[in-house]
């Protein structure tokens, strides 16, 4: 099974948000990189055709990945196609 959860990587604080194995660590490796987030500045990157193909294709947010995904509402594109 896979999922879109939050990967550390560079400062304290700065996180990639990667497609990855569930049986993975959290610092393991990934299939994907789909975006970035930085909750010090409030920025987000995210790449949507990729975080949308892995969603058709079963994967499952984390809790926090979800959120940010409602907040950029990646969820009310994804509806209206």
């Amino acid at each position: 099974m896979v999922k879109l959860r939050l990967k550390r990587c560079g400062r304290k604080q700065l996180y990639r948000i990667v497609a990855i194995d569930v049986r993975s660590r959290r610092e393991g490796r990934d299939l994907r990189k789909v975006g970035f987030y930085d909750p010090i500045k409030n920025q987000t990157y995210l790449n949507v055709p990729a975080i949308l193909y892995f969603l058709e294709k079963g994967a499952q947010p984390t809790g926090t990945v979800h959120a940010i995904l409602r907040k950029a509402e990646l969820f009310k594109e994804k509806t209206s196609d």
